[in-house]
C-alpha cells in the first residue's frame, strides 16, 4: 500500500520559491519524493532553492508571474503537472488612509493575477493532469482585520473565493482547489517586520498565539496534505494555520 503522503512520480510546480513559504514548500515536497518545478524572480536566490532539493529531474525557471507576457511564456515551458502551490505573494503593510492605486495594483498583480492566470493558462494549455491539486497560499488577515492590511487582506480574501469557485468550475476533470491561510510565520519577510517595533510588542504579539508563531515547515506540511493522496476526497476547503490565534 502507498504511503497516503507519498508524492513519488509526481511532478509540482512550486511558485515563490526564492524565500520563506515557497523555499520551504518545494524543499519539503522534493523530500517527499516529487518531482519539483520551482520558479520566483531572483535567480540567484532560486538557484540557491534548487540546490537545496533532494532527488533528481528538478527544473528551476526564473519568471515574473505579475507580467502577462512573462507569465504566457512561464506557461509554455511546462510539462504537464500533478499539482501547483502558489506561494509567491507580496506583503504590504500600509495604512487604509495612505494607501493608493499604484499599491494596489501591484499588491493584486503578484497576490491575484499571477496565481489566477497561471492556472487558467495551465487548464486550459491542458498541462494540468485529470486529479491534479492546485493549493493557494492564502492567510488569516481577512479574518481577523488587522490594521494596515487593507489591501493585502482583501488580496487574500480575493484567492480565497477564486479557489472556492476553481473547485467547483474543476471538479469535473478531477482537479481539487483548496487554500491554507496560515498567521504569523517565522519567514525572513516576518522576521524583517519584526525588527521594526520593540521586543516587548513581539512578545505581546507572540503571546496571542496560544501555540506560539508557526515555523514554514508547519505551512509546507500542511500544503503537502493538500498535494498528497490523503486529501483526495477534499475540495474547496481553506485550512486555517495559526497555532489557535483565530
Amino acid at each position: 500500500m502507498n504511503h497516503p503522503f507519498d508524492l513519488t512520480g509526481r511532478t509540482i510546480l512550486v511558485t515563490g520559491a526564492t524565500a520563506g513559504l515557497g523555499r520551504q514548500t518545494a524543499i519539503s515536497v522534493s523530500q517527499m519524493g516529487a518531482r519539483v518545478i520551482v520558479t520566483g524572480r531572483n535567480e540567484e536566490r532560486l538557484a540557491d532553492t534548487f540546490s537545496r532539493l533532494e532527488g533528481h529531474g528538478h527544473l528551476a525557471i526564473s519568471a515574473e508571474l505579475a507580467l502577462e507576457e512573462s507569465r504566457s511564456a512561464f506557461v509554455n515551458k511546462l510539462p504537464p503537472l500533478d499539482g501547483i502551490a502558489h506561494c509567491a505573494g507580496v506583503t504590504l503593510l500600509h495604512p487604509f488612509k495612505f494607501s493608493d492605486e499604484r499599491r494596489f495594483r501591484e499588491v493584486y498583480a503578484a497576490n491575484v493575477e499571477a496565481p489566477l492566470f497561471v492556472t487558467q493558462g495551465l487548464f486550459k494549455s491542458k498541462r494540468l493532469k485529470p486529479g491534479a491539486s492546485i493549493v493557494f497560499v492564502s492567510s488569516i488577515s481577512p479574518k481577523v482585520g488587522t490594521k494596515g492590511h487593507a489591501i493585502y487582506s482583501g488580496s487574500k480574501a480575493a484567492v480565497h473565493g477564486i479557489s472556492r469557485v476553481l473547485a467547483h468550475e474543476l471538479a469535473s476533470a478531477r482537479i481539487r482547489s483548496n487554500c491554507v491561510s496560515p498567521g504569523m510565520v517565522q519567514t525572513e519577510v516576518a522576521v524583517g517586520m519584526a525588527n521594526q517595533i520593540s521586543p516587548e510588542l513581539l512578545a505581546l504579539d507572540e503571546a496571542r498565539y496560544p501555540l506560539g508563531y508557526g515555523t514554514p515547515e508547519d505551512v509546507a506540511n500542511a500544503i503537502i496534505f493538500f498535494l498528497a493522496p490523503a486529501s483526495k476526497w477534499i475540495t474547496g476547503v481553506d485550512l486555517t494555520l495559526d497555532g489557535g490565534l483565530t
